[in-house]
């Protein structure tokens, strides 16, 4: 083998390695950001989740408060008393 076709061989045998170098760095770049994807919707159905939880108990609350209030008009102004 002459000298010119060692140097082309080594130079194909470099190219190789860094064109898989970089395939496999995409690929690793592709699943880290795969990963992240997946982190993030799970973040925003845990968020979303909590919000509605917090909603409904809201929502209970100023049920429990709205029916207080009109008994105690109620009470006030003596309507609804069965006497």
């Amino acid at each position: 083998m002459s000298s010119m076709q060692e140097t082309q061989a080594k130079a194909e045998a470099k190219t190789e390695e860094l064109s898989q170098c970089a395939k496999d760095s995409a690929t690793e770049a592709k699943d880290r950001t795969a990963d992240a994807a997946h982190s993030a919707t799970d973040s925003v159905q845990h968020g979303k989740d909590q919000s509605a939880g917090f909603l409904q108990q809201t929502g209970e609350q100023m049920k429990s408060m709205t029916q207080g209030a009109v008994d105690t008009v109620k009470s006030t102004l003596g309507v609804g008393d069965k006497k």
